[in-house]
């Protein structure tokens, strides 16, 4: 199990657009792959990107077919893998909902996004996934594949009167995100 060091927000390589992989089912990506896993477990995170690990790839992995303790009246999400995704909308319809992220820390803000979503790319050994997708699922897609843009969530958010310390906010939960 190797768990690496998240990046926080304030670090310039979490605002660069990353890369796409050109080589699947080799044994770096694995490799890669098994670091992200284990260090979005480790933060209990709903999802994690190689950016936040300083790894300046377009993959990211998210879910975990299991209740997420940051987020515990969201639906379950199944474990995926996602490698050079590309998300399109499905209509016009928003939705405003609470997130949190693991480069800030504590931290939680209300952001806008999709409510219902098409999502393509690939797995870790090449093969092709299309999924369409709406609330949470939705949610964390986007939220994850910002990283590969150089986006965080405070740079989606509104209104910052909506923005504030998890402990605050949610004192049920911020024991979950405890460094």
């Amino acid at each position: 199990m190797t768990v690496r060091t998240i990046l926080k927000m304030g670090d310039p390589r979490l605002l660069r657009v990353a890369q796409p992989v050109t080589e699947f089912d080799t044994d770096e990506l694995h490799l890669l792959l098994s670091d992200l896993l284990d260090t979005m477990h480790a933060a209990n995170g709903a999802g994690l990107a190689a950016p936040q690990i300083g790894v300046d790839l377009q993959m990211v992995v998210f879910g975990s077919g299991l209740p997420n303790p940051r987020y515990p009246d969201a639906p379950v999400v199944p474990r995926t893998v996602l490698i050079n995704p590309v998300i399109t909308p499905m209509g016009e319809d928003e939705h405003l909902d609470w997130e949190g992220c693991l480069s800030v820390p504590g931290m939680r803000g209300m952001v806008p996004r999709w409510n219902h979503i098409r999502y393509t790319g690939f797995d870790v050994f090449g093969d092709a996934i299309d999924r369409t997708v709406d609330g949470f699922h939705a949610r964390v897609v986007q939220h994850e594949c910002d990283h590969l843009w150089g986006k965080l969530y405070p740079m989606r958010m509104r209104d910052f009167s909506q923005f504030g310390f998890t402990d605050v906010l949610f004192p049920g939960i911020s024991a979950a995100e405890d460094d």
